[in-house]
């Protein structure tokens, strides 16, 4: 088709147009052309927005308040607003926000804190930096968040925090997971990096975000995180003014009054830089999530009829903002279909492809394999497909064509 179109140029008369005519052609195939697909697009995501992060990022060069600037403050405000939060503390990353929550609960050395083993590393790395005592529960087959019956035969008297996990971008079932906390008398550290933006819902229909119903939550705003900013990010969220006190403290050396250390402290700082862009891209959170929900919705339909793929399920008491659209692969090879897509030029990942009681760090005599048949399951048979907000619907069939393709000719 290219050649013809150009041939027909060449026996043109007025060969002054041709130029323009080859020119004008290159630039038609280059604006079809599908765009390479990435798992997240944060190139396509940044322009958009360019004008206003690039202004927001020049002003605080401008005034060289790096560290604990206006800026700084200015996010922390919008983001208590949005939240619905008495306290947001910025810190340094996720990680460190889930540090500096334990930290700021008083919790002592062999303090046992249950959680789930289908999660990031770092929600079990920092119990065990504490000296605390990870206690890993499996998660329910839907929702791949904490399976409450089995959180509830993990309790002992050693029991002190609940750290439920809202993975992949919807909520646990908080309301439980509170009645559990108050009739033994535990701490709950949400630990909503993946799910910033999600609602959970009452029974009355009264919403509150994700991170925002325990005794304080963790967020991460690492690049790819829906909220992310360009470069490492992470705040601390709590109702409580005490606790959001001593908070501010443990991330800031464990100053209350500067040079007088009242706690054991860490450095944990989201600079002003970081705080702008986060600012700027915060005002767009709910459209990301509108554009989310839309790439989701059309996996869904494309997948629906499959009897080889689960598509992802959402619960009624909760919002999702997908952080990851991520399948379960039933009899087929999850590794060879990941294989498949990255020969297709479609990235895909495996979250996660090693729980965490499997993992060599944190090997524990308590556990072995077979104690945790639905996390064992989706590590071995989840994968999540391309997820983010730029996403366009040749894309989106493009992926969903070629992975049906592999699926049905297995």
């Amino acid at each position: 088709m290219r050649f013809t179109f150009i041939k027909n140029i060449m026996s043109n008369k007025n060969q002054k147009y041709i130029t323009l005519y080859l020119i004008l052609f290159l630039i038609i195939i280059n604006f079809i052309e599908m765009q390479k697909i990435q798992m997240v697009d944060l190139k396509s995501q940044y322009n958009k927005i360019k004008k206003e992060i690039d202004e927001a990022v020049i002003n605080v060069i401008e005034s060289t308040a790096f560290i604990n600037g206006p800026e700084v403050k200015n996010f922390k405000t919008e983001l208590e607003r949005y939240l619905g939060v008495k306290h947001v503390i910025p810190c340094a990353n996720g990680t460190d926000a889930l540090q500096v929550a334990m930290m700021g609960l008083d919790l002592k050395e062999g303090d046992e804190i249950i959680t789930t083993t289908f999660t990031f590393v770092a929600t079990v790395e920092v119990i065990a930096l504490l000296k605390l005592t990870p206690v890993l529960v499996d998660v329910d087959v839907d929702t791949f968040n904490i399976n409450i019956e089995a959180l509830k035969r993990a309790i002992t008297p050693r029991t002190k925090a609940i750290v439920p996990v809202h993975l992949f971008g919807q909520c646990v079932a908080m309301k439980e997971i509170m009645a559990i906390a108050e009739e033994h008398n535990l701490y709950v550290i949400e630990d909503a990096c993946q799910a910033i933006g999600a609602d959970y819902i009452y029974e009355d229909g009264t919403r509150k975000k994700a991170g925002t119903i325990g005794h304080v939550g963790c967020t991460s705003f690492f690049p790819s995180k829906n909220l992310g900013c360009y470069g490492d990010g992470g705040a601390i969220f709590t109702n409580n003014d005490e606790l959001a006190a001593k908070l501010r403290a443990v991330v800031n050396h464990g100053m209350v009054v500067r040079y007088y250390h009242d706690f054991v402290g860490v450095n944990s700082r989201l600079d002003s830089i970081q705080a702008a862009i986060l600012k700027i891209k915060l005002k767009y959170l709910d459209a990301y999530a509108v554009a989310r929900n839309k790439a989701a919705s059309y996996y869904n339909e494309a997948f629906k009829n499959n009897p080889r793929l689960i598509t992802p399920k959402t619960a009624s008491y909760t919002t999702h903002v997908f952080h990851q659209y991520t399948l379960i692969t039933k009899n087929i090879d999850r590794n060879k279909l990941q294989e498949f897509l990255n020969s297709k030029d479609i990235p895909a990942m495996i979250y996660y492809p090693v729980a965490m009681h499997m993992q060599k760090a944190y090997n524990d005599p308590r556990y072995k394999e077979g104690d945790f048949p639905v996390t064992e399951m989706l590590c071995r048979s989840v994968i999540s497909l391309p997820m983010h907000t730029e996403l366009d619907e040749e894309q989106l069939k493009y992926i969903s064509d070629n992975l049906l393709e592999f699926v049905n000719n297995y």
